[in-house]
């Protein structure tokens, strides 16, 4: 009888183990609340939804974006300085908002709520920005010659707030769309966690499908009108918003785990209350919870292992003598787990691969601001076609569009063979080699522009095509493959799982500072190059300054700071979970 109730017990682990085989084991669940069919729910059956939603948001982002310098100047009659600056300001808000939106995701929304909410407030942002480009009474007056009368209050307003709209609620959307997809691949199935990889690759591809479209609204803006140039990517957010809501039966959702930053801070205060305590040796003694991993349908997140640096911070999982006799629920503000200090220690091992970015981004933020000046400043006409500079960011669109299937298909085969590695190249290989290229991108532009001013000073009446800007474009196309997209998995990969969305948003906050970064570059470079009275290297007529040394600073820069990400990334150590 003893073997027979043995082998029916045997029987029915068996069958509970293949029935949990039939649901997502990483604490999802569906839009009911229940674990996930696998094969109806999540993978790629849900992923054309979210990259929908993404390729339309980013054509209504794109739009506004790509030629914005071109509209303050040419319709808010605003300086090359002070136009570029306030472009990279705004770009830079578009990417610290992202900390909002994580904060509001990781801890009270969940991801899919977020972006709901959030692209509901682009939509308004979006028709303001159309309203001030179409009501007479909110469009900036023309230049009559050269009198070109200040816009109003009232015009300068509704303009900004619809910009800074956008700003905020593209905040509450960039952190949770790629981990939201990411979301839909279960972690703990080997053959999803390859295709999770894989999405990566396809979600950075749709990105550019949406920047590349965004390519012919500047040709509208600038032929047609700016009214209607606003009005098509405001109906593309409206798209964005239908695509994203279509795909919800099919959708796997993490719920909140709570506050990262709570937990954060738990940690601190915790270690600093038991600065006088010692850690013990025998590290299995630091407090952890007594629940295991039997079940990522049961557990929301898995353990992490102690590592042994950082070790002021063990102090936050350190049992007191009070702690130990107290039967009471332990104050989090006082005892820690050993899961949520190596998540703090998680976030101080990513500080310097997050730092590169910065330059990197700065780099990036030329497209839309410096490289858009150096082509209105050389000869755009192609025949009887003239050529706005802005349109040019569509080859670094193409770049990327034919990167990212080749890297897919015959990059990552090809590398493996060498490297061993199932993706081809680690995550931080492909940031480095993405930081390399990089240099070669903004060197290209210094020579196009020191070329286009030994053209100007010979006096001649032929100027230099706009089509040399190609090959820096190019080049810094081919960067983003291996940068932007190993950005996007390094986060997600080596973020706490209670974290996803807060680890994305300081990715994206790398957009901000190198945005930043750019402004206060160029108003320094202005300042100390105008200390003698001269015009300084970069001018309202770049044919007077020399842009090429900016570029060359530029490039400096970015060897330096090569050099310190591959020193950080050797050095760096991986998350380990239990």
């Amino acid at each position: 009888m003893g073997s027979v109730a043995e082998e029916q017990s045997l029987i029915g682990q068996v069958l509970i183990q293949e029935e949990l085989k039939l649901y997502a084991e990483d604490g999802s669940v569906d839009i009911k609340g229940n674990p996930p069919l696998k094969d109806r729910t999540g993978n790629w059956k849900a992923c054309p939804f979210i990259l929908g939603n993404e390729c339309c948001e980013r054509l209504a982002y794109y739009g506004i974006a790509i030629n914005l310098i071109t509209y303050l100047t040419t319709k808010l009659h605003q300086g090359n300085v002070s136009a570029a600056r306030n472009v990279t300001t705004w770009q830079g808000t578009c990417y610290i908002t992202p900390l909002i939106g994580a904060v509001l995701a990781d801890a009270y929304l969940g991801r899919y709520w977020t972006i709901a909410c959030f692209s509901s407030i682009y939509f308004l942002g979006m028709s303001a920005l159309t309203l001030s480009a179409t009501v007479p009474y909110l469009k900036p007056a023309d230049c009559v010659g050269d009198s070109c009368p200040s816009p109003t209050t009232a015009q300068n307003i509704t303009f900004f707030l619809g910009l800074y709209l956008i700003a905020l609620a593209t905040g509450g959307i960039k952190p949770c769309v790629a981990t939201f997809g990411a979301d839909q691949f279960d972690d703990s199935d080997s053959s999803e966690r390859v295709r999770k990889s894989s999405f990566f690759n396809w979600f950075y591809f749709c990105i550019n499908i949406g920047s590349f479209g965004s390519s012919g609204l500047v040709l509208v803006q600038e032929n047609i009108g700016w009214g209607l140039g606003f009005g098509i990517p405001t109906i593309f957010m409206g798209l964005a918003i239908i695509c994203f809501f279509f795909g919800t039966p099919l959708y796997r959702f993490q719920k909140p785990r709570g506050s990262p930053i709570t937990r954060i801070c738990q940690v601190l205060v915790a270690s600093f209350r038991k600065m006088n305590l010692e850690v013990p040796e025998d590290t299995t003694l630091l407090y952890e919870t007594e629940t295991q991993n039997l079940s990522y349908a049961v557990v929301q997140s898995r353990k992490l292992e102690h590592t042994d640096d950082y070790k002021y911070l063990d102090k936050a999982a350190v049992i007191s003598a009070q702690e130990a006799n107290s039967g009471d629920l332990l104050s989090p503000w006082s005892l820690c787990t050993v899961t949520q200090v190596e998540e703090l220690k998680i976030l101080i091992r990513m500080f310097p691969i997050w730092a590169s970015g910065i330059l990197f981004s700065s780099l990036h933020a030329q497209v839309s601001t410096m490289f858009v000046q150096q082509g209105r400043a050389m000869n755009c006409n192609i025949g009887s076609f003239k050529i706005p500079p802005a349109t040019l960011g569509v080859f670094d669109c193409i770049t990327v569009l034919v990167w990212v299937p080749l890297y897919d298909r015959f990059n990552v085969p090809l590398a493996k063979l060498i490297t061993r590695n199932d993706n081809g190249f680690t995550v931080l290989q492909r940031i480095g080699i993405g930081l390399v290229i990089s240099v070669f991108s903004i060197v290209s532009a210094a020579i196009v522009e020191k070329v286009r001013l030994g053209v100007v000073e010979t006096g001649t009446a032929v100027s230099l095509t706009v089509l040399w800007q190609v090959p820096q474009i190019f080049i810094l196309g081919a960067a983003e493959v291996f940068y932007c997209i190993g950005q996007l998995e390094f986060f997600y990969g080596q973020s706490p799982e209670s974290m996803r969305s807060l680890c994305c948003a300081l990715g994206l906050l790398t957009y901000a500072f190198g945005s930043y970064l750019s402004s206060l570059l160029l108003t320094v470079v202005t300042y100390l190059t105008t200390l003698d009275g001269g015009d300084g290297w970069i001018t309202d007529d770049l044919n007077e300054g020399h842009l090429d040394y900016f570029f060359w600073l530029l490039a400096g820069l970015s060897i330096l700071n090569a050099v310190v990400y591959v020193f950080s990334a050797v050095n760096y150590k991986q998350k380990k979970t239990l």
